[in-house]
């Protein structure tokens, strides 16, 4: 008899089959709880429905027999358009675990806050008859479905005591994990391999490279005066921040496969007054660590020519906060598995390297290689047009039991993965 794991992960074993009944039995609960939890607003900068929701996530992994924690957060600190610091307390981080002991540990990662500010984006509504439009369906508490069914049904077979794994749902994703960071590096040390629950794109492509990230705010100071009377006295913070700022896009041309985005200028006020204050908003994206710390050189570089201005200050806030993801050998060869593993379900599944970043990004940092759109399938997210294929649930909690699956049964050799990881 040909055991598990010298079957091709192509191939259907009886405890596959038997997830897969499962998770195609639970696509109407899936469905319902995706929608009641796309109507509880959970607006990155909406505390009170973070900590409304997080209880819920917590109800619905105790009731799986996880071990709980609704763990409390360091406040995010912010800088205002008067250059001023204030301080933002988000919601807890969830965090689940089971059988820790377990000689494979998996950790899982996704995010219940959404783009939307509270009172923006309510209504749920049919596109058709298998796509539904709402706010978070695809990003990402569909994929937080998803991720819960596919443990319930690999939960319920027979090689459960192989695998272990962590659990960790942010409140603070989409505004770049300031407050949770520490939490996923510490779920991910250790780890043999991830699986982060973003969305897949509509046709079922999954992320493969991503850039690293990066959040800067550059105040700048000049010196109030009467525009009027006294307009040489001052010092414009205004014309500084435009200097820099095109300064700045100017970078775009000179390293290949990094990008400066100038997205906001906040400052000054009356138009007899010289503004005395300005607040450079940015992002910058790099393929790789090296390409990264140019990024930095670079605009430092350039700030430093702005600074030369008479009466000018500034100093910078932020940085790359999610490094790089790029392919390496185990990435290339957990790509492989997975792709033979969709097969078994029909699925042609193709990885794309993306400018996107998402926990993966910090998971991959800890040294563990990932997965990190297992999620429903979906499109035009961070829009009010975002929507869910609600096919996908099923689909995409069956295709997560079956790579839990062959990590525990050996078809997928996580140690060997994680060892190349290593180098």
């Amino acid at each position: 008899m040909t055991k598990p794991d010298q079957l091709p992960l192509s191939e259907l074993t009886k405890a596959d089959s038997a997830v897969l009944a499962q998770v195609r039995e639970r696509q109407d609960a899936m469905l319902q709880r995706t929608l009641d939890w796309a109507r509880i607003n959970t607006g990155s900068w909406n505390a009170d429905g973070l900590g409304r929701f997080a209880p819920l996530l917590g109800e619905a992994m105790r009731d799986m027999g996880m071990e709980v924690e609704l763990a409390g957060t360091p406040p995010i600190k912010t800088v205002g358009d008067d250059g001023g610091k204030s301080e933002f307390q988000t919601g807890p981080v969830v965090l689940g675990v089971m059988r820790p002991e377990a000689p494979v540990q998996v950790v899982l990662t996704g995010h219940y806050d959404t783009v939307f500010p509270d009172g923006t984006f309510t209504e749920i509504r049919e596109l058709d008859d298998n796509r539904i439009n709402g706010p978070g369906t695809a990003d990402m508490k569909g994929g937080i479905v998803v991720m819960l069914e596919a443990l319930r049904a690999f939960d319920a077979g027979p090689d459960r005591d192989r695998l272990g794994y962590r659990i960790v749902l942010s409140p603070d994703e989409e505004t770049g994990n300031f407050a949770s960071a520490d939490f996923i590096t510490k779920a991910a040390t250790g780890a043999h391999v991830g699986m982060t629950y973003e969305p897949a794109m509509e046709t079922g492509q999954l992320a493969g490279a991503r850039k690293g990230s990066a959040v800067i705010d550059i105040v700048l100071r000049g010196k109030a005066s009467h525009a009027g009377r006294a307009y040489f006295e001052g010092r414009s913070a205004i014309y500084a921040a435009a200097d820099l700022a095109s300064r700045i896009e100017k970078l775009n041309e000179n390293e290949r496969g990094v990008t400066f985005n100038v997205g906001t200028i906040d400052g000054g006020n009356a138009v007899n007054i010289v503004p005395e204050i300005a607040v450079v908003r940015l992002g910058a994206r790099a393929p790789d660590g090296a390409s990264a710390d140019w990024a930095m050189k670079a605009l430092d570089a350039e700030l430093k020519s702005v600074l030369k201005r008479d009466g000018i200050s500034g100093e910078v806030h932020g940085g790359f906060y999610r490094p790089p993801k790029p392919r390496n050998a185990a990435q290339a060869d957990l790509f492989d598995a997975v792709t033979a593993t969709g097969q078994a379900l029909n699925l042609e599944i193709e990885f794309v390297d993306t400018g996107g970043v998402c926990e993966g990004n910090n998971v991959f940092a800890a040294g563990v290689p990932n997965i990190d759109t297992l999620g429903v399938r979906g499109g035009l997210i961070h829009s009010h047009e975002e929507f869910f294929c609600v096919d996908s649930l099923s689909e995409r909690a069956g295709l997560s039991a079956l790579i839990l699956n062959r990590l525990a049964d050996g078809r997928i050799d996580a140690a060997a993965i994680q060892a190349k990881m290593r180098g």
